[in-house]
């Protein structure tokens, strides 16, 4: 574990050293949640260019993705699956509603929900979504081998699904 640097009186603090660059030998190089929010962030840098000229969120091509995965889902399961809050998921249909890309269609056997399912321009665009977020993932992490990525997405996964499994 590293250890924090020494504090300086303020008479003593240079303009250099009021401006940080670097968390090096600072005890947040050695969190977890740290090290996980600059990957994100630099991930998702690399997700917005790619998506840009579509004008699609993380959240939007997730929810994409398992429509085109799971036709007729609900609102309740993809905000389940995705760990999306309801409201949130609501907010976010009407938006690919309005967009043309998916559409809610009542459920014959329970009549108070709706089943989703992307539009023939919703197919359309995922497909070329996905292939953009894979080159956007790969971008992301050029600085890994194809090993280390795949090792680094095992671990993360495993992370997360301890919580789904209740760990």
């Amino acid at each position: 574990m590293t250890t924090s640097k020494k504090s300086a009186s303020p008479e003593q603090a240079s303009l250099e050293e009021a401006y940080p660059s670097t968390v090096e030998g600072l005890v947040l190089e050695e969190r977890l949640g740290y090290a996980l929010r600059r990957a994100q962030l630099k991930v998702f840098r690399h997700f917005d260019d790619a998506m840009r000229e579509h004008d699609i969120r993380p959240a939007q091509f997730s929810s994409l993705v398992v429509i085109e995965g799971y036709p007729g889902v609900t609102q309740s399961s993809l905000a389940q699956t995705l760990s999306i809050d309801p409201p949130r998921v609501v907010n976010l249909i009407n938006s690919l509603e309005e967009r043309g890309l998916a559409l809610r269609v009542r459920c014959k056997r329970d009549r108070r929900s709706h089943g989703i399912f992307l539009t023939k321009t919703g197919e359309a665009l995922v497909e070329r979504l996905k292939g953009l977020a894979e080159q956007s993932d790969l971008e992301a992490t050029q600085s890994l081998s194809e090993i280390e990525r795949r090792q680094l997405l095992t671990l993360l996964r495993k992370v997360y699904a301890s919580e789904e499994h209740g760990d």
